[in-house]
């Protein structure tokens, strides 16, 4: 499964443009869409499972290594950095040496997970891929990031939520493994975004109320009017832009969106299971690792979810997670009753 961070639907509206001024950016938005719909073509052979057993061992420490691709797109590419070595010097490098790490540190203190696959898995990333390329990629096996167009997107590297939103794909890889496809594909790419901010809200230590609740905040470029990719807190308010157009997200089930691009719209429609997790933690308070991560993670692992999860199954699940956890009636229960309600899906 290839899951890229940036949007299809907002490559295709970058690609369009023909203004002599954004012709480079147009270039790069269309070799990025062709590239990523090619890297999907070719992966059909099955992903690898941790065995279960392993799944439950003790977390120990990262195992990073670090790959400087070189403007190509050969990977891994020349290794620049390993496992306790020193900062290289390169922002890319480093800050994603450092996110590998924060995401790491996330699973395993907060979660008992080994790594991305519960059983040590060694964390990978190449920098600086290809040539103005405005994605960064979960390919199966490790991270990739490209260093934007510099006009639209700067380094893919510069969010933390970016480098937790590809890393927690590997996650879903190994548990719920969820077709990336309609609902169940907009679950994918929610979960995604759920240990994304939880990745960088526990590196920064931020309460709800203190985070930005915003997917790939610091990407775009001061040319660009618009915060981030995507606001967990406010799905359709992350940009509006002349280029990029307004964010298309719905915030409830009455306003899905249904189309056949984008593998039936899971980055759009996951604005809706987005917005749950965000108005769950808002009613708690507190840091949203502790109950709406616990809950979110008990969900993911718990066996419960088919392939083609619905919004709705995914939806009673939390809610007979939450019961478990926290037990009928207790806040986090109706928390998580009250979330869906607001967001329409019924439990």
């Amino acid at each position: 499964m290839i899951c890229s961070i940036v949007p299809p639907y907002m490559l295709r509206r970058i690609a369009a443009q023909n203004e002599p001024r954004l012709r480079a950016v147009a270039r790069a938005a269309k070799e990025s869409l062709l590239h990523v719909k090619g890297l999907q073509a070719l992966r059909t052979a099955p992903l690898p499972e941790a065995p279960p057993s392993a799944r439950q061992a003790k977390p120990g420490p990262p195992k990073r290594t670090i790959y400087d691709a070189g403007s190509l797109e050969t990977l891994p590419g020349r290794l620049v950095r390993k496992e306790g070595a020193p900062a290289v010097g390169d922002p890319a490098a480093d800050e994603a040496y450092d996110g590998l790490g924060n995401t790491h540190r996330l699973y395993g203190e907060i979660f008992g997970r080994d790594s991305i696959d519960g059983a040590g898995l060694p964390l990978d990333a190449s920098v600086h891929y290809g040539k103005l390329y405005d994605n960064a990629f979960w390919d199966g096996s490790q991270m990739v990031f490209g260093d934007g167009d510099g006009q639209i997107f700067q380094r893919f590297t510069k969010s933390v939520s970016v480098i937790g939103h590809e890393l927690a794909h590997g996650v879903t890889q190994y548990t719920a493994n969820l077709a990336y496809r309609n609902q169940a594909g907009a679950l994918n790419e929610s979960m995604s975004d759920v240990f994304g901010v939880l990745v960088e809200q526990y590196a920064k230590q931020e309460s709800v109320e203190q985070a930005s609740w915003l997917i790939g905040e610091g990407l775009f470029t001061d040319q660009v009017q618009g915060a981030a990719l995507r606001s967990m807190k406010a799905p359709g308010t992350a940009y509006d832009d002349d280029v990029l157009g307004k964010d298309p997200q719905p915030d409830s089930l009455d306003t899905y969106v249904r189309t056949s691009a984008d593998n039936g719209g899971v980055h759009i429609n996951s604005g809706i299971p987005n917005r749950a997790f965000y108005l769950v933690s808002a009613t708690l308070g507190g840091n949203a690792w502790e109950a709406p991560g616990q809950i979110w993670y008990g969900t993911l692992t718990s066996g419960a979810l088919p392939a083609a999860c619905t919004f709705g199954k995914f939806a009673r699940t939390t809610v007979a997670t939450a019961e478990e956890l926290y037990g009928a009636g207790s806040a986090e229960h109706d928390a998580v009753l009250k979330a869906w309600d607001t967001v329409k899906v019924k439990v």
